[in-house]
């Protein structure tokens, strides 16, 4: 079936790099839904997996200069670990409830800052922690965790730069870990590899456009756009499924 919208699945592939790359926290939480509609779900986890470790090395290669060494520690640690549990589970739980969970999760969070605007999460070691191990346990049963990241991060209000560089770095600890995992759980399909090269040309043109776009945007701007694009993804989360 993919062979014949190929086309189709790279624009809307290169779509959800761009505005994985506007939003900071990675492009899995768009394209695991796109992907979702050519292929089965263990086989989109491990494609998805592989997708982006290349992404996230082209975002730190254009955002490296914003890396926040201490929340990288605090709230990567724990992700990588917790991705190796959710990677496991993922062969026992059902994922369309805990879609249903993760998506009711991101709208009420996001709509909670974007309604109160002086809400404000503290920058402890316990909030990266618990943000790390959310994000790696939704990163490791849903393919998908840089919404939880985001959400996490857009609290600490963290620039633009060391934003995506810091969560870029963390993704690329939890998507090596996930993708070993899934190999071992057998999700990595033969007749699928081909498509790699051309998700790394999506990776790097879909995070160029998007640094573009960025450079456009004021900071209160940014975190705007990933509150309304995180919960987007709630929403969608949510319907997709009824």
């Amino acid at each position: 079936m993919l062979s014949r919208y190929l086309p189709v699945f790279i624009i809307l592939a290169l779509i959800a790099e761009v505005l994985g790359t506007v939003g900071g926290f990675g492009s899995s939480v768009f394209f695991v839904p796109i992907a979702n509609f050519y292929l089965d779900f263990q086989s989109v986890l491990g494609i998805t997996a592989l997708y982006h470790v290349s992404s996230n090395i082209t975002k730190i290669a254009f955002f490296r200069k914003g890396l926040d060494k201490k929340v990288i520690v605090q709230l990567g640690i724990p992700a990588v670990i917790f991705v190796i549990v959710g990677g496991y589970l993922s062969r026992f739980l059902d994922p369309v409830i805990l879609t249903y969970l993760l998506g009711i999760f991101l709208v009420v969070l996001s709509l909670a800052f974007l309604i109160f605007k002086k809400l404000i999460v503290k920058p402890t070691a316990k909030n990266a922690v618990i943000g790390g191990t959310l994000s790696g346990l939704s990163a490791g049963i849903l393919g998908t965790g840089g919404a939880i990241r985001g959400i996490t991060l857009s609290a600490f209000k963290m620039n633009k730069d060391k934003f995506i560089a810091t969560s870029a770095v963390i993704d690329l600890g939890v998507d090596f870990s996930r993708t070993i995992v899934y190999y071992f759980n057998g999700y990595m399909r033969k007749d699928l590899l081909y498509l790699i090269p051309i998700l790394i040309v999506i990776g790097i043109a879909g995070t160029w456009i998007g640094k573009q776009i960025l450079n456009k945007m004021s900071q209160e701007q940014f975190r705007y756009i990933v509150l309304i694009l995180i919960l987007g993804i709630g929403i969608a989360s949510i319907i997709g499924n009824l």
